[in-house]
């Protein structure tokens, strides 16, 4: 199974935490399902690294996080939720520092890779070493024409659609 991920954070600073997490995941039927959470900040995590321009963005104030759910508890839900799926997500190298990150805060914490959206859509839709030009272009024009929200159930329910009208294309959903 494939999940595909989101984070918001504090800022994109390499001490950055994160403080949203979304996955969402396509069902046999074709449903695509998205769950996200607020993560309050472990107090290991420098409150340096907040930045009001991130909070611009994602338009998540710093004070919504003082009631989300502790680190350690949003990480094992992820790692619950997660299993043994693969991850898939836009922004890999920001990705993954966020989820070990988040994932520290758990005992005895799991390697979880992510991989990246684009490398992995061209290895699912392709055939031979060869593009299948429909899917992936089916792939790609709805990821423009959805927008960024930048939101992290949001943003990773874009990257599920986008798969799924791939996966239409190649008759493998209905």
């Amino acid at each position: 199974m494939l999940i595909f991920m989101d984070f918001e954070a504090s800022s994109l600073a390499s001490d950055s935490w994160p403080i949203e997490i979304g996955l969402s995941w396509i069902d046999p039927d074709g449903t695509v399902h998205s769950v996200g959470k607020l993560i309050r900040p472990d107090p290991a995590w420098q409150e340096t690294a907040w930045s009001e321009q991130s909070a611009d963005v994602h338009r998540i104030p710093r004070s919504d996080l003082d009631d989300a759910d502790p680190a350690e508890e949003v990480a094992r839900w992820a790692i619950d939720t997660i299993g043994d799926a693969r991850l898939i997500a836009d922004a890999p190298e920001f990705d993954q520092r966020w989820l070990d990150r988040l994932l520290s805060t758990s005992p005895n914490p799991p390697t979880l890779p992510i991989y990246d959206f684009h490398q992995a859509a061209w290895t699912a839709f392709t055939k031979d070493g060869n593009p299948i030009s429909a899917a992936l272009d089916a792939v790609y024009e709805k990821r423009e024409r959805r927008r960024t929200v930048h939101r992290a159930a949001q943003d990773a329910a874009d990257l599920a659609h986008a798969w799924r009208a791939g996966l239409r294309v190649l008759g493998r959903l209905p």
